[in-house]
């Protein structure tokens, strides 16, 4: 599933407080969004995942505790989270400029199992490379 990123954010407005200092660096050059098959599986109601998806692009929405945090990079790509309540949302920006959507958590402890594991990130990227 594929998703146009149509706000190119290329001069910082009043609603990106949040958004993080590399992620406004990549922010202009994001044309696309694709989502992974264990990001629909985590979230599995496909309207909800959509309205996530569509409230992290957008990056105007103010119902994030954070939003476009960075957390690291792993082989050149960039891996940011959102939080929303419960869920922890794990993205990443790839070699390609495509933004990534990988997991949606609402597990704390599971959200730091699969950030320290480079190796399942890597092969999800690579899956849709």
């Amino acid at each position: 599933m594929e998703f146009a990123v149509e706000n190119p954010c290329v001069d910082r407005k009043d609603f990106c407080k949040n958004c993080n200092s590399r992620f406004m660096q990549v922010r202009p050059f994001l044309k696309k969004a694709v989502v992974s098959n264990h990001f629909r599986r985590d979230v599995k109601d496909v309207e909800r995942m959509e309205s996530m998806i569509r409230k992290v692009l957008d990056c105007t929405s103010l119902e994030f505790n954070e939003l476009h945090k960075f957390e690291k990079n792993v082989n050149g790509n960039l891996i940011f989270r959102a939080k929303r309540g419960p869920w922890h949302i794990v993205y990443c920006v790839d070699r390609q400029k495509r933004i990534i959507f990988l997991r949606a958590i609402n597990n704390f402890t599971e959200y730091g199992r699969f950030l320290g594991n480079k190796q399942a990130i890597l092969e999800m990227v690579d899956r849709l490379g």
